[in-house]
């Protein structure tokens, strides 16, 4: 679904989307100048689990420095926190409880709800909540809107403690849900492109309705390619 929405994101613009694969295993600090220096855009999906984590939190820290457009989608957009939390706020064991729930930084924390499930079976967050954009920001730009609805898969949130410690240092938090507060898009406005959703745009995309954020992500990929020719 992923894939298919990147590709409704280039026909609105009228372009084809050559995708990258990347084992997210495969990447160090050593070699990801390297695997990710010829592309125009990066997307980190959702997942489950501590696989390829430190990949996908290094290809967060390229997107971040070398101002590449970026799409997080929930683990994407949580591995995005959690090298923030990092390089930037400087809690160097920063992770998620998925990865380690012994972290003194646990950034990405358990949902409250989810804390007392033992089964697991289909008790997910799931289905479509409400979420409130913070207007003017980019995700708003992309929707038109602030008030949007989208669909969810996770048990795992960002830790709103943390909250203003990020926002002191430049990634905000740009959507919510207005019932919860739990955060639902972060952005880094001094960036070019850098956004970050729990939920999952990619649910939503069709060729005759192109998922607003992956239509912007795209947009923003042709632009910083045409910047680099020039």
């Amino acid at each position: 679904s992923v894939v298919e929405a990147l590709k409704h994101g280039g026909i609105y613009s009228h372009t084809t989307v050559n995708i990258k694969w990347v084992d997210s295993e495969t990447v160090t600090s050593e070699n990801v100048e390297e695997i990710l220096g010829d592309v125009s855009g990066i997307l980190v999906p959702g997942g489950f689990g501590d696989r390829g984590v430190e990949g996908k939190i290094l290809a967060c820290q390229y997107a971040r420095e070398h101002d590449v457009p970026y799409l997080g989608i929930c683990l994407g957009m949580q591995c995005a926190v959690i090298e923030f939390a990092r390089n930037v706020l400087g809690f160097k064991d920063a992770t998620s409880t998925e990865m380690d729930p012994a972290t003194k930084h646990p950034v990405i924390d358990l949902m409250e709800e989810q804390k007392g499930i033992t089964a697991k079976g289909g008790t997910m967050r799931l289905g479509a909540y409400p979420c409130s954009l913070v207007p003017g920001s980019k995700a708003a730009q992309a929707y038109g809107t602030t008030q949007i609805q989208e669909r969810h898969r996770h048990r795992y949130e960002f830790n709103s403690e943390y909250l203003k410690d990020f926002e002191s240092h430049g990634m905000k938090a740009v959507g919510a849900n207005p019932d919860t507060g739990l955060v639902e898009v972060v952005e880094i406005p001094d960036h070019p492109w850098f956004v970050g959703t729990q939920y999952h745009p990619e649910y939503k995309s069709t060729v005759q309705r192109p998922h607003p954020l992956f239509v912007a992500f795209v947009a923003a990929a042709l632009a910083g390619k045409d910047d680099k020719k020039k």
